[in-house]
């Protein structure tokens, strides 16, 4: 059987290898591959040695945002052949810290999770894979091939729900949402606060290509510059850049009471002169709540799963840029001027 896998910190490893059939203690339901999506953690992986095989393994199975087909589901389960699913990245660690026995495995106390794909276990990006039931979640048929963006979705619902909940911490009459980065979290993002009802911006550094075009087509306004060139101060802020310059522009531009959430993650280390007093000065005497969110429980996948099927299918389908069979899937690596999501197709 195929996968796309790698020795993660070894760009040269990158490659399309043989591997034997899934093993059943994986999980009882056995799936077919359908795709992944490529994303910056998986860049990561390959050039940076950010990603752990499992114990005792050399190569690593790529492949953290999937969507397959059910093969065989075991008797009495809520899947059968045929159901479409996606797999949940993370699993809680084996002596479960008081998040992760409540299945909020996305807030580990102890970072003994694994994650399939990233952390210790192997991905999705085979020809086949099994899964525990609890950890495959069931998308409507009628989503098909663009199911390989629940993943990323999950990870913009889950800060959405945060921010809904900080947000009912007092008189919180939030109207203009900015996005920093239109990139597929990016856009995700805008996705969902369109669907919420907020006027929606989104800030990003090119003026050509698919992203202006996508972003008006979704309802809201793209923006290129700086924070300071909007003319508006933003109540909610998902930034997905990481970038951290921007971060801080984004802590003195917002309005009172605003709340940002910190979605993206840089692998730059720029060093900047920043005045942490005056930025301090400015969350405290504002009421500004500023937080990181990062991966996602089983409910966030299943809020995506709602808001993909309430989305207009055209649209998603223009996210996904570009599709690369999987016998050259190390070409998905590359970015090119006009990507966004770039998907690689484990049936070719």
């Amino acid at each position: 059987m195929r996968a796309a896998t790698v020795v993660p910190g070894r760009p040269d490893s990158a490659a399309v290898t043989e591997i034997p059939e899934p093993s059943p203690a994986d999980g009882a339901v056995l799936v077919e591959g359908m795709l992944i999506g490529i994303c910056g953690t998986d860049v990561e992986i390959v050039r940076q040695r950010f990603g752990q095989p499992p114990p005792g393994e050399e190569r690593l199975v790529l492949g953290h945002e999937s969507v397959g087909r059910v093969l065989e589901a075991p008797a009495g389960s809520d899947l059968a052949p045929g159901d479409l699913v996606v797999g949940v990245v993370r699993r809680p660690d084996p002596e479960p810290c008081s998040c992760c026995a409540r299945d909020q495995w996305d807030f580990c106390r102890n970072g003994r999770f694994t994650e399939r794909g990233i952390k210790g276990r192997h991905g999705y990006g085979a020809g086949r894979w099994r899964i525990e039931e609890k950890f495959a979640v069931k998308i409507d048929s009628t989503l098909g091939d663009l199911g390989v963006l629940l993943e990323p979705t999950s990870v913009v619902a889950k800060a959405w729900e945060q921010i809904e909940r900080i947000g009912a911490r007092a008189c919180f009459d939030a109207r203009r949402v900015l996005i920093t980065g239109a990139g597929p979290i990016g856009l995700l993002a805008g996705l969902l606060g369109v669907q919420r009802g907020f006027d929606v911006h989104v800030l990003d550094l090119v003026t050509t290509g698919p992203k202006p075009k996508l972003v008006a087509e979704l309802g809201a306004t793209y923006h290129h510059g700086g924070v300071g060139e909007l003319g508006f101060e933003p109540d909610i802020v998902v930034e997905c850049t990481g970038v951290g310059e921007l971060v801080l522009d984004i802590a003195g531009s917002c309005a009172p009471g605003a709340i940002i959430c910190l979605a993206g993650i840089s692998s730059g280390q720029r060093r900047l002169p920043v005045n942490l007093d005056r930025i301090n000065a400015e969350l405290v005497m504002e009421n500004t709540v500023l937080f990181g969110t990062v991966n996602a429980a089983r409910r966030h996948y299943e809020q995506a799963a709602s808001a993909l099927l309430r989305a207009d299918q055209g649209w998603l389908s223009g996210v996904i840029s570009r599709r690369v069979p999987l016998r050259s899937w190390p070409d998905a690596l590359s970015k090119r001027p006009d990507d966004v999501k770039v998907v690689v197709d484990l049936r070719d």
